[in-house]
């Protein structure tokens, strides 16, 4: 993935950051797009309605599907042409000075929002999951450049710093192609200023909602043409729904426009873990778009996909190389090859700004917290870092025998514990110490088709 040196290093921040924000607040800024977080509250329990059945056996009959209003206006908007009304919230918005975001990690014990007014909250906002989703992070990054421009003017900035703030920005999610391209479009029109940058977050949340919609339709049509007009049970893996985009969502996006059409019967929500980003977050949203859902543990997805429990699994991704190579969450991988066991369709949803056409092949993206899993002949330049060189010359003296039979006496004549001295205790230290280290560097487990990221 570019670095951030691909920012000119001695840019000077734009006339309209120089200037005091206080000028700059002379003409008031163009609208945000209509969230629903504002004024945040905390969501009414869910009734007891809501709570979703758990079938102990495979349903051979399609259940009675329950008429609710929101199945009403889909049907009057799908005979009308009018584009679905909105479903959820938004996850980031612009509010004239600052970034707010959805904290994601509060659902669904509770709906709250966050104003964040520094570059640095906003890079450790993406890093803690606060906004994830690569759609969403897209229009963050936009967002982001101009909340660096409105710090640099608030603290004096010079060009230095601001353009080191916005290659931190740009550097805070490495397997989100869309945060690099938001910044990247946003950092293109500094120049103009302020309101230019702005425009460019709006376009993108606008742009993606369209998308998304896009994406449900033809989504919708290509599962039905497989498989047949029918009521469907589907898998997903992970949170793809109005939490991670402007709105709609990618993958969920496909079940929504399904059960607008009376065609889910169940979805099977994975936990996802280690973030339990589907039992929190899209369990959540399913229970408000009134869909079915049952959430299962990751380790129980090949079992049900096998089991045919599944007609078809639909999951999003971080990034696609050019090859067809999908970087996803971890877990993805499984799910994908017990589809190719079983021989149903597993389809990934996703915008074409997730695909990295200069990516030749999956096993080149960066993971999450997974240095070892390349296929490379080595790490990228400069990660991980080398160990330091020695500081002292390595010691003259003969090595000390390997074996703790050969000087039984070692443990006794320091008065340390005499269980040291056995064989199974010395053993099991060895172990312990070398399962520290990990894998010796050149050992590397290839991957394949998905890389796993979190």
């Amino acid at each position: 993935m570019p670095s951030a040196t691909a920012f000119p290093p001695t840019a000077a921040i734009p006339p309209a950051a120089a200037e005091p924000f206080a000028a700059q607040q002379q003409e008031p800024p163009p609208p945000s797009p209509p969230s629903a977080l504002s004024p945040p509250s905390a969501p009414s329990p869910p009734p007891s309605a809501q709570r979703r059945p758990r079938p102990d056996s495979p349903r051979t009959q399609p259940a009675a599907r329950r008429t609710t209003s929101a199945d009403a206006a889909a049907q009057a908007h799908a005979q009308s042409g009018a584009a679905p009304p909105e479903t959820g919230p938004r996850p980031v918005t612009w509010t004239g000075d600052a970034v707010r975001l959805l904290d994601q990690t509060q659902l669904p014990d509770r709906l709250a929002d966050v104003e964040i007014r520094r570059v640095d909250d906003l890079v450790a906002a993406i890093r803690r999951l606060a906004v994830r989703g690569a759609p969403a992070l897209g229009i963050t990054g936009a967002y982001g450049v101009a909340l660096a421009i409105v710090q640099a003017a608030r603290e004096g900035w010079d060009g230095s710093s601001f353009t080191a703030a916005v290659g931190r920005l740009r550097a805070a999610r490495p397997t989100a192609l869309a945060l690099a391209q938001g910044v990247d479009a946003a950092y293109a029109v500094v120049d103009a200023g302020l309101d230019a940058v702005v425009a460019v977050g709006h376009a993108f949340a606008a742009a993606d909602e369209r998308a998304n919609r896009a994406i449900g339709r033809h989504g919708a049509d290509w599962i039905l043409a497989q498989l047949g007009d029918r009521p469907l049970r589907v898998l997903t893996h992970c949170n793809t729904g109005a939490l991670a985009t402007a709105a709609w969502g990618t993958a969920l996006g496909i079940i929504r426009e399904l059960h607008g059409r009376g065609r889910v019967e169940l979805v099977y929500v994975d936990e996802t873990r280690p973030l339990l980003q589907g039992s929190r977050l899209t369990a959540w949203e399913l229970a408000q778009a009134g869909i079915d859902y049952r959430v299962q543990v990751d380790g129980a997805a090949a079992g049900t996909i096998v089991g045919g429990l599944v007609d078809v699994a639909i999951v999003g991704a971080d990034r696609i190389a050019a090859n067809g190579d999908v970087a996803n969450k971890v877990g993805t991988l499984g799910v994908a090859l017990a589809c190719a066991h079983a021989g149903i369709p597993f389809v990934v949803a996703a915008a074409a700004s997730t695909v990295d056409e200069d990516l030749p092949s999956g096993s080149l993206i960066r993971s999450s917290g997974a240095p070892t899993t390349r296929s490379s002949p080595g790490p990228p330049t400069g990660w991980p870092r080398p160990a330091p060189a020695p500081t002292t010359p390595p010691s003259t003296s003969p090595p000390r025998p390997s074996s703790p039979r050969s000087s039984p006496s070692t443990a006794r004549s320091t008065g340390s514990d005499p269980a040291a001295a056995d064989p199974t205790t010395r053993r099991r230290g060895l172990y312990d110490a070398a399962r520290r280290r990990g894998p010796p560097t050149t050992r590397r487990r290839p991957v394949c088709g998905l890389a796993t990221t979190y």
